[in-house]
């Protein structure tokens, strides 16, 4: 009997590579792309190194199928041929994703945010998760995931709040028309100084917005450093409140006023309190009236 006739040697080497390529070079390319991710995630960003990665895995990927395709006898010229025609059709067919990719490029060379960064995309808000071809992907402060087309992106006006390592926070504070402004200042200036997490460089100001329909409008901005954000403003509001209280500073409520076509008298109002009603006497049973006849 001849071995020969049934274990061709050509068949057999080709068949050794094929499975080469699937149980050896695929795990050693998704290997390599996970270890490149994390060694430039540790030295650069993570966005660099999640870039680097994905760019490593899908050539790594395309190569080994045209591998396998080659040996599995198959004419790669005319597989990219048909792969030619085919792409211009899908192209026509898929246009919103093709618009999504060039601008997943654009995101990836301008690099407005990386991955870690908190963005404002319209009304959502949220940390972002990954950068990928076709959509960033956020998380939001009550943990959801957001997915977003890179095309909205582009077209939409985008905020970056940890862009930069210091902010800046924002208080409105309304006081009483009867309030000395330089006082309360003084007071707002001096919360801001005895505060830990506030900066001194840029320093805190206080100025005046306005007049409000029941208060004197205060602007009171203080800085400090970015992941502090969310603490010193509620800290800021609580102590800005204790302290007024124990410097009797008046934070005023909405009041309202009537007037009668005087521009300074308003409408007199009197308080009457209404006259008490008779009592009614009770009236005698006939029984108890009969008795005393």
């Amino acid at each position: 009997m001849d071995f020969k006739e049934y274990f061709n040697p050509e068949l057999i080497g080709a068949f050794s590579r094929v499975l080469a390529l699937i149980f050896l070079a695929l795990p050693a390319v998704f290997w390599l792309s996970h270890w490149v991710n994390r060694r430039l995630s540790d030295r650069f960003s993570s966005h660099q190194g999640m870039l680097a990665s994905k760019a490593i895995l899908y050539a790594g990927v395309v190569m080994i199928l045209l591998t396998l395709i080659r040996e599995l006898g198959f004419s790669i010229g005319h597989i990219l041929g048909a792969a030619g025609v085919a792409g211009v059709a899908i192209g026509f067919a898929a246009q919103t994703s093709l618009s999504n990719f060039i601008s997943g490029l654009f995101l990836m060379a301008e690099k407005p945010f990386v991955v870690g960064d908190i963005i404002v995309v319209g009304e959502t808000t949220g940390a972002v998760l990954s950068i990928d071809t076709l959509s960033v992907k956020l998380r939001t402060f009550d943990n959801q995931m957001v997915r977003i087309p890179n095309e909205t992106i582009i077209k939409t006006e985008t905020t970056t709040a940890t862009r930069f390592p210091i902010r800046r926070v924002d208080l409105e504070v309304g006081i009483a028309y009867k309030e000395d402004i330089a006082r309360v200042r003084g007071l707002l200036l001096e919360v801001a100084h005895q505060n830990p997490l506030v900066l001194e460089d840029p320093e805190p100001l206080v100025h005046m917005v306005g007049y409000g329909s029941s208060s004197v409008d205060l602007k009171f901005v203080v800085w400090c450093v970015r992941e502090d954000w969310i603490n010193v403003k509620n800290q800021m509001y609580e102590q800005v409140k204790k302290r007024f209280d124990d410097g009797g500073v008046e934070i005023p409520f909405p009041h309202l006023s009537l007037y009668k076509g005087e521009a300074t008298a308003p409408i007199p109002i009197q308080l009457i309190e209404p006259e008490p009603k008779p009592r009614k006497r009770a009236a005698k049973s006939p029984a108890k009236s009969k008795g005393k006849a």
